[in-house]
């Protein structure tokens, strides 16, 4: 009997229990490790920060649902990964082996990184659920005194597209309480252009988000670098095409959202020769580590190289599309080892996204994710908030029952009016 240990219960570390419980059978143990007793759907946090949802709306509570598909959940944080010896140290001093681990845990928030960001510091977040309800908290401070408001995402950010839905899910709501005329906003970003998405464009992003953006009045600043967050503003640096810092803004604010640089959460960094610099876990075609050959990687945690050199700094996103394909891999793969068979799937890189913009929507199809591509659009109407409102009551729904099925090829695809993505 094998014992192969998922290391994350986020979007791609919940499926990728489930679908090895149901592809391996009960002859082998699969086994859960998590911080956190709830998955939490990350998508919603934007909703969550301006109060469009509670946060118990997006949250699933892991045990009882995975447990009764055969799966062990052991609900502590990983302290120590020791890769040579097949062993996990748990925050409560246990240990773990595993015949295979697959690494899922989404990345390390590096807020660190520059002075004064972060929610423990001057600026809020959405990247997570407990962010985003502090970020709720902060922003029913700010209805009582309302003024600038600065969104974006600073240097060496590969997530994009939540900054620009939360600023225009900010507008939205602004509007709806009628006082978006007191509130100048500002959107920052690394990204060269508008619409960029760390993708280098996707069909006319550019002119989609340029637009939006004029029509909702959000003044924005491209190729920048936060130098510094405070509680009263952001000091900014604008650079030009050669990288070079051509001019400082000092932008005053009373509600300040950056998403920061990512990097590999600290266990799985510390491993020799498992990871880049950063602390992203390197894999080969097949989503396995070239060194650690039993170990396999899926989602935000993977090393990607970006698509193309940017003046600023800017990574390349992972979406939920292509974490699912990755996770499919990874299962077919370790079933194949298992069987005596070579492992021979290799996850499907395209990006897939439905942004949400309040009271519109964005979607977004880059196959394959770098460019050049055999498919390349964005489609804009009510129709994708709508489709994104409900695709998270789907996706809930399958994290409670146990998904074994293609989520996103089965409903986003549909909702785009495409039937099948082909390999590309």
């Amino acid at each position: 009997m094998a014992h192969i240990v998922v290391m994350g219960a986020g979007l791609g570390g919940m499926p990728a229990a489930y679908d090895l419980r149901k592809a391996l059978g009960k002859s082998h143990q699969v086994t859960l490790v998590n911080a956190s007793e709830h998955f939490q759907f990350t998508p919603s946090n934007p909703w969550v920060a301006v109060g469009w949802r509670e946060p118990e709306q997006i949250l699933v509570p892991i045990r009882p649902y995975v447990e009764k598909k055969g799966i062990r959940f052991v609900a502590q944080a990983v302290t120590k990964l020791e890769a040579q010896a097949n062993r996990l140290t748990l925050a409560n001093g246990e240990t773990l082996s595993y015949d295979y681990l697959v690494i899922a845990t989404g990345p390390k928030l590096a807020f660190d990184e520059i002075a004064g960001l972060g929610p423990e510091r001057h600026t809020v977040s959405v990247c997570t659920t407990p962010h985003a309800q502090h970020a709720h908290g902060a922003y029913q401070d700010f209805l009582k005194n309302p003024g600038p408001v600065v969104i974006g995402a600073v240097q060496g950010a590969s997530c994009f597209g939540p900054a620009y839905e939360f600023a225009m899910i900010l507008d939205a709501d602004l509007r709806k309480r009628r006082i978006r005329d007191r509130v100048p906003m500002t959107f920052v970003t690394s990204e060269p252009y508008i619409g960029h998405m760390g993708l280098g464009g996707v069909g006319d992003s550019k002119g989609l988000l340029e637009s939006e953006l004029r029509q909702r009045h959000i003044k924005w600043i491209t190729n920048a670098k936060v130098l510094e967050a405070a509680v009263d503003g952001v000091k900014v640096a604008e650079h030009n095409e050669r990288g070079e810092a051509v001019k400082e803004h000092e932008l005053p604010s009373r509600y300040t959202m950056f998403i920061p640089a990512f990097k590999g959460v600290d266990p799985v960094a510390a491993v020799e020769g498992l990871t880049n610099p950063r602390g992203f876990v390197v894999v080969d075609e097949h989503q396995r580590n070239p060194k650690y050959r039993n170990v396999f990687s899926a989602g935000v945690c993977v090393a990607i190289p970006p698509v193309e050199a940017t003046p600023v700094p800017t990574g390349a996103p992972k979406t939920g599309y292509m974490i699912e394909s990755m996770v499919t891999a990874i299962v077919e793969n370790i079933k194949a080892e298992l069987e005596g068979r070579t492992p021979s799937a290799k996850a499907t890189w395209n990006a897939i996204c439905l942004a949400d913009l309040g009271d519109d929507g964005v979607a977004f199809v880059a196959l394959p994710q770098i460019p050049p591509r055999n498919v390349t659009w964005a489609k804009q109407g009510k129709w994708v908030h709508l489709a994104k409102v409900a695709f998270e009551k789907y996706f809930l729904r399958k994290m409670k029952t146990g998904t074994t099925e293609p989520i996103y090829e089965k409903y986003v695809l549909q909702a785009l009016g495409i039937t099948r993505l082909k390999e590309s």
